[in-house]
């Protein structure tokens, strides 16, 4: 199947204003993202990879410029149009889980699946990740790593067509960490899930497709991996 434009972004910016100063955390970004890629963001803090990632996802407003998902300019919905866009189309993983810690990890992926229009089962997205061994435990009886790969079980049950994920190895050791980015190529692979990964870790760039980097709140550089790394080709 040819790869279609998912994302064209044309000359997005966002200012924030504090107090008297203005912060600006996007200065005219332009960017393509495709059906089914992989595209590790890199850059420092604040270079604005983040403040992309949320408007991408429906979750904050562009001060200026255009975003288009497909034919829909998201730049333009208004707050109940970017619920419908998000509930339908997005899954977000972050660095902190977000788990519901009373309720086992079927349970918590449960609760994506029933207000969603053509979810998959939560014992068949646990085990998409690695999880059909432990999905009766409650949160305090996984690990860190386990814990993640639930949050990434629940962000794809829904079937969404995008994967954004802020730093989702940000809080755990190399060998966890590699297990939720295996979940996660795992789940493009077998989904064709578009998957963004947000992440200061430099040796996760070379299993994408496209590495974006930022700085200053704009696009410094755009690179093609010739060839995908695998993950148990990395190290740390």
């Amino acid at each position: 199947m040819t790869p279609q434009k998912l994302f064209a972004a044309e000359g997005l910016t966002k200012t924030y204003v504090q107090g008297e100063v203005e912060v600006h955390a996007l200065r005219g970004v332009d960017l393509d993202i495709w059906t089914g890629e992989v595209v590790v963001l890199l850059g420092p803090s604040g270079s604005g990879k983040s403040t992309l990632l949320n408007i991408a996802g429906g979750l904050d407003h562009a001060t200026s410029g255009r975003l288009f998902f497909k034919d829909t300019d998201i730049t333009a919905l208004d707050d109940r149009g970017l619920t419908a866009y998000r509930r339908r189309h997005i899954g977000f993983v972050f660095q902190f889980y977000n788990l519901i810690p009373s309720l086992t990890a079927r349970e918590n992926v449960a609760l994506v699946t029933e207000i969603t229009e053509d979810p998959m089962s939560p014992e068949d997205a646990l085990a998409l990740v690695g999880l059909e061994q432990r999905m009766d435990h409650f949160p305090a009886q996984l690990s860190g790593g386990e814990q993640q790969r639930v949050a990434v079980a629940r962000a794809i049950a829904k079937r969404p067509e995008v994967l954004l994920c802020d730093e989702p190895t940000g809080a755990l050791d190399s060998v966890t960490g590699m297990r939720v980015i295996e979940a996660l190529l795992g789940v493009n692979e077998q989904l064709g899930t578009t998957t963004l990964i947000i992440t200061h870790n430099a040796a996760i760039q070379k299993l994408a497709h496209r590495v974006i980097s930022f700085a200053d709140g704009r696009v410094s550089g755009t690179v093609a991996n010739e060839r995908r790394q695998s993950a148990g080709e990395i190290t740390w």
